[in-house]
């Protein structure tokens, strides 16, 4: 099966129910997105497919064949990912860091479908666990973002 990371095709073999992270990591070497819990309870391994935040732990990679995979490695690539990563350096989000790129992940997603987000909204999307509770610099991070840019 082909799937579509970051803009580049990979043929890739896999058994029905592999989850997509297993993919990412291991077949394709793209290892910024990481394994923490396997349940999509901590978000270390969320990716956006078709613009969307998911959880790749627990996401069939059949149900991604044909749709745009989009991985921390390629946050960057556009101009709201880029300022993310800004954010998250000035406020000094990242401690060990393991949680990041899927916090970043999940911050992009939340400023491409509402660049202006409430409070609420934030609570909601940013579901990520984080041992060393950047929760605060999270916010402040995303607060300077919705703002308008840098």
């Amino acid at each position: 099966m082909q799937l579509n990371i970051n803009d580049k095709t990979y043929e890739v073999e896999a058994e029905a129910g592999t989850p997509l992270l297993w993919l990412i990591r291991d077949d394709i070497g793209l290892t910024g997105t990481k394994y923490g819990c396997g349940l999509a309870q901590c978000g270390a391994c969320a990716v956006m497919v078709d613009g969307m935040l998911v959880r790749s732990c627990v996401t069939p990679v059949e149900g991604v064949v044909g749709r745009k995979i989009r991985t921390i490695e390629a946050v960057e690539d556009d101009e709201l990912g880029q300022r993310v990563v800004a954010a998250w350096v000035k406020h000094q989000v990242a401690q060990c860091g393991y949680c990041q790129s899927g916090q970043v992940m999940a911050a992009t997603a939340l400023l491409k479908r509402s660049p202006n987000p409430s409070p609420e909204e934030v609570s909601a999307a940013m579901t990520h666990l984080c041992r060393c509770g950047t929760y605060n610099a999270i916010q402040a991070a995303i607060a300077d973002l919705s703002s308008g840019p840098a």
